[in-house]
């Protein structure tokens, strides 16, 4: 391993979006691109770097979407939870194809396709050098995948949280329809909520802020992105007490 592909940080929580699960599908998941992701998971796990998932579950059902108008808040995010759930399954599949060992965590009990999720136990799965995908958010409806995966980095006591997108970092604007908005190369955990610029929710943002773990923003889209990234390489927007 040459100097310039030595990861900068040992143990990291990748933050997926459900939506980057459907590829150029309007719904559902595409497991072509499952098995796209799963490459770029499983080159990193095999530098070394211990690795847990959060993905979210928006391809397939979100709490705030369209499709929940009508009903209940509670029992909306829960559909949400369990999209995720399925979400981690079909990541976890791809990775064992890969010859990755992985364990699937959910906060919900579901005993006949997961473990539950277990803090000492997680950390003995990182240890090992298992990849770990945290399911079902938090368990509680009204928290977002956002807050669950700031949380679990917490937990876990990442070195980062990375949050792999579809664009390459944090822009002024939505860069998909406002050709002028420009990339920060990196942000204070305070202009981000000062600003609104909305990369995750404030309430992980503020957790973050609290451990002390930065916040990295690239794109998951991008073929090799996350090892780039994770030496110090490629696009990206980093987030952390010093801008």
């Amino acid at each position: 391993m040459s100097s310039s592909d030595v990861p900068t940080y040992k143990r990291i929580l990748l933050k997926i979006s459900g939506e980057v699960l459907m590829g150029e599908q309007g719904f559902g998941i595409d497991m072509n691109t499952v098995k796209a992701v799963a490459e770029e998971v499983a080159e990193v796990a095999g530098m070394g770097v211990e690795l847990c998932l959060v993905i979210g579950g928006g391809n397939i059902f979100r709490g705030l979407s369209k499709a929940a108008v009508g009903m209940e808040r509670s029992s909306a995010d829960y559909m949400g939870m369990l999209a995720t759930v399925m979400n981690a399954l079909a990541m976890q599949n791809a990775l064992e194809k890969l010859g990755v060992s992985t364990r699937v965590q959910s906060a919900i009990q579901m005993n006949a396709v997961c473990e539950p999720f277990v803090h000492r136990r997680a950390q003995r799965h990182l240890e090992k050098g298992r990849v770990v995908i945290f399911a079902a958010g938090l368990g509680a409806p009204y928290f977002t995948t956002d807050t669950a995966a700031a949380l679990r980095a917490a937990e876990m006591r990442c070195d980062a949280l990375f949050k792999g997108t579809s664009v390459d970092g944090v822009y002024t604007a939505d860069p998909k329809k406002d050709a002028t908005a420009t990339r920060y190369d990196s942000l204070d955990y305070m202009e981000v909520l000062s600003k609104d610029l909305r990369v995750m929710d404030a309430s992980a943002v503020s957790l973050m802020r609290e451990n002390g773990i930065p916040i990295v923003v690239f794109s998951i889209r991008e073929p090799g992105g996350l090892r780039k990234v994770i030496t110090g390489q490629g696009v990206h927007t980093v987030i952390s007490g010093q801008a």
